[in-house]
C-alpha cells in the first residue's frame, strides 16, 4: 500500500490539518481490506461508512453524516465525532470519537461523493469484478446482506451515476485479496 501513501504524502491536508484519504468502490471490491492496509502502515484511524448508513436506504444520509459529524469539525479544528448505527437495533447508538491523527482514512460507499471532495486529500477507487464481489460481501456478511444485495446496488448505481466517483479517483486500484 506504500504507493498509497507516497499519494497521500504529496498531498496538503484538506480538513484542517488533517489529510483525509477516501477509499471507495462498490460492495465487496475490497474496501475494507485496502483501508486497513493503509491504516495500519500510517497509524491512521479509519471512519466506516457502514457504521454511518442509518439502513439499507441510508446511503445519501450517511454521507451527510460524514460531512456533519467528522469533516466538518476537522476542518474547523474542533474534534470529531461519530455515532454507530445499530442494524439489527435499526436506530443509532454509542457515540465514538475520532482520535487526534495528522491522517485519517474514510472507508466505504459514499466517501467520493461530492459533498466531501472539499475536505479528501486523495481518493482511491478499488475496482473488483460484479460476480467476485457479490461473492465475496455474501460470503463476508451472509445471511444478513443476500436479501439485500439487489436493494444496495440501485442504490450503488444511482450515487455512482451522480457522483462519477471513479472517473474523480486520484488512484484505481484492483480488489484483489
Amino acid at each position: 500500500m506504500s504507493v498509497i501513501a507516497d499519494l497521500l504524502a504529496e498531498r496538503p491536508p484538506r480538513a484542517g490539518a488533517v489529510k483525509v484519504l477516501a477509499v471507495e468502490g462498490r460492495s465487496g471490491a475490497g474496501k475494507s481490506t485496502v483501508a486497513d492496509a493503509v491504516a495500519a502502515e500510517l497509524q491512521a484511524p479509519v471512519v466506516r461508512m457502514d457504521h454511518l448508513y442509518p439502513g439499507w436506504d441510508g446511503l445519501a444520509s450517511g454521507v451527510d453524516a460524514l460531512v456533519r459529524w467528522v469533516l466538518e469539525p476537522l476542518a474547523a479544528g474542533r474534534p470529531a465525532r461519530w455515532r454507530r448505527y445499530d442494524w439489527a437495533a435499526e436506530r443509532y447508538a454509542e457515540a465514538h470519537r475520532v482520535p487526534g491523527c495528522d491522517v485519517l482514512v474514510v472507508e466505504g460507499v459514499g466517501t467520493g461523493a461530492r459533498q466531501v471532495t472539499p475536505y479528501v486529500s486523495a481518493l482511491v477507487w478499488v475496482e473488483l469484478d460484479g460476480p467476485e464481489r457479490r461473492r465475496r460481501a455474501l460470503a463476508r456478511d451472509g445471511d444478513t446482506y443476500a436479501p439485500h444485495w439487489d436493494r444496495w446496488a440501485r442504490h450503488e448505481d444511482e450515487f455512482y451515476a451522480e457522483h462519477e466517483v471513479r472517473s474523480r479517483a486520484d488512484l484505481v486500484i484492483g480488489g484483489q485479496a
